[in-house]
């Protein structure tokens, strides 16, 4: 009776699966569709295939409204975000998985607690912080606050990871009078590059899509981020109505880090199964 029951779940969990992934490969697939078409062509029919393909709307989405410059913040943003998070977060978390000392778990607590943290909590204290000591548009205050308000999740991931790597290396390095600095170095972190390369894509997928704390912080035109620049591409459809360059702007927000998605997911399963426990 249990295994009937179990077995109808995982059926329905399946099908579930697949419906939900079906509507969101539909919900692509019209998207692009809608940004190769003609505005006439797009409120004459949804559905209608174009006539001929408007590789234009990318054109003006990129170079006209200035996505190309917004995109090339957002790389240098995020790109500088995730080598600070993971260059803070692995000794961080070594040493909260390897090492015994005094408030080792109320610091553990701490960063479990920063995860259910909201940034809409945060946003107004940071946003003082930043006006006084001028970090207020610069992408060294977003930068500064993306990788602070990572730590938690990072942090954590990796605390699991770095438990569940094998002692028997460490304990033959420390034998052979290796150094701590030594054992991190050459041998724990070699170990732990699936974690490593795992919470680096984790961390990348979500700033480049994140959008609240980029649009409070940075309020000069020529810093947004990709997702603020879409934003305000969208604010002047009021008054131009081009909604397929609109269309073409979403695709260039989200194919890149999407493909960087699935051209790295195997990596994510790897390292998040290999972190799963000793």
């Amino acid at each position: 009776m249990i295994s009937n029951r179990i077995s109808a779940l995982s059926i329905l969990g399946k099908l579930f699966l697949y419906l939900w992934t079906l509507f969101i490969l539909f919900i692509l697939g019209w998207i692009i569709l809608a940004s190769l078409k003609t505005n006439q062509e797009l409120f004459k029919g949804f559905w209608s295939l174009p006539e001929t393909l408007q590789w234009g709307n990318y054109y003006i989405a990129w170079v006209q409204s200035d996505l190309a410059s917004y995109f090339f913040n957002s790389l240098l943003v995020v790109t500088v975000s995730v080598i600070g998070i993971v260059a803070v977060s692995a000794p961080a978390a070594y040493v909260l998985s390897r090492f015994n000392f005094f408030g080792k778990e109320f610091l553990t607590n701490a960063f479990v607690v920063g995860i259910g943290i909201p940034y809409q909590a945060v946003i107004i204290p940071i946003y003082l912080l930043l006006m006084k000591i001028g970090l207020i548009n610069s992408f060294t205050g977003l930068i500064i606050v993306y990788i602070a308000l990572s730590l938690p999740f990072t942090i954590f991931i990796l605390t699991g990871f770095f438990q569940s790597l094998p002692s028997d290396v460490e304990e033959a390095a420390i034998i052979d009078g290796a150094s701590e600095n030594a054992i991190f170095w050459k041998i724990m972190l070699p170990m732990a590059r699936p974690g490593l390369i795992t919470v680096a894509i984790l961390n990348a997928v979500g700033l480049w899509n994140e959008f609240l704390l980029a649009k409070a912080y940075i309020n000069v035109n020529e810093k947004y981020t990709l997702s603020v620049g879409l934003y305000q591409f969208y604010q002047s459809m009021q008054y131009n109505s081009d909604w397929v360059s609109l269309f073409a702007g979403v695709v260039i927000v989200i194919f890149p880090i999407l493909i960087f998605y699935l051209w790295l997911s195997d990596k994510i399963i790897a390292g998040m199964t290999a972190g799963s426990g000793k």
